[in-house]
């Protein structure tokens, strides 16, 4: 039994890598958990690389389990939350993938980052329940996507780079260093920084036909992201969106 975790790219069916697409030629069953929410287009575009790419497959659907997010017990509620997950997973592996076929994953972005599939299947062959051998297909991250867009690098010449979370960003600049890729950010918690010389490179839905891009001066353009944001969340129900932040020194 093998499991493929493949990274389909932020965005755009065009993301996908030639080593993403021969994985997905490979995979017999396709799992997927059901958020709930309103993202019929990440439905489509999955449906789309699909079409595309694999051959006789069969798709498997599964409930996403709800996350409590308003518990002060962050690490404890998202270990919680994927325990949980992972007990759906081991569901579906067991009932639906023969030892003789191939299963796999399709993971938004990288799986490498900021994403729970891995540690999910870490958990699932510690358990001695399922045994399978993993392969892991990296993807076109959305802070790619992002430095892509926005045509600059991540990084300045010899110094670091740090990518973080909103919720740390608004607790601190991070120590030593000036350029801040932030992900998971709900709270707009760039605007806590203002006060910082820095440039700001925000990007959401990027890849799709709704992309949004905005970058300019901290300072400057926090208001207008923050509209343009909350604009876009009440018209589509939901968002995905990424920034780097760049101190000037």
């Amino acid at each position: 039994m093998e499991i493929l975790v493949i990274g389909i790219g932020a965005g755009d069916p065009d993301h996908l890598t030639l080593q993403a697409a021969k994985a997905i030629g490979r995979a017999d069953v396709f799992f997927v958990l059901d958020k709930g929410e309103v993202k019929q287009e990440l439905v489509d575009l999955r449906e789309e690389i699909l079409r595309r790419h694999a051959t006789e497959y069969r798709v498997v659907v599964g409930r996403d389990p709800e996350r409590d997010r308003t518990s002060d017990a962050y690490v404890e509620s998202v270990d919680d939350w994927r325990r949980r997950r992972a007990d759906v997973c081991a569901d579906l592996i067991a009932a639906e993938l023969r030892a003789d076929q191939v299963g796999a994953f399709l993971v938004w972005g990288d799986p490498s980052l900021y994403d729970s599939t891995l540690a999910i299947l870490d958990d699932l062959q510690d358990r001695g329940e399922l045994s399978f051998e993993t392969e892991v297909i990296p993807g076109i991250s959305s802070v790619s996507a992002l430095a892509a867009r926005h045509k600059v690098g991540l990084n300045q010449v010899g110094r670091p780079i740090q990518i973080t979370t909103g919720r740390r960003l608004a607790k601190s600049w991070p120590d030593e260093v000036d350029d801040v890729v932030v992900m998971l950010d709900a709270q707009t918690a760039f605007t806590a920084h203002t006060e910082q010389d820095a440039e700001i490179y925000w990007g959401a839905y990027l890849g799709t036909p709704d992309e949004l891009l905005v970058a300019g001066k901290l300072s400057e353009v926090a208001d207008e992201i923050v509209e343009v944001r909350a604009e876009a969340r009440r018209r589509k129900g939901w968002i995905m969106d990424t920034y780097l932040l760049r101190r000037n020194r």
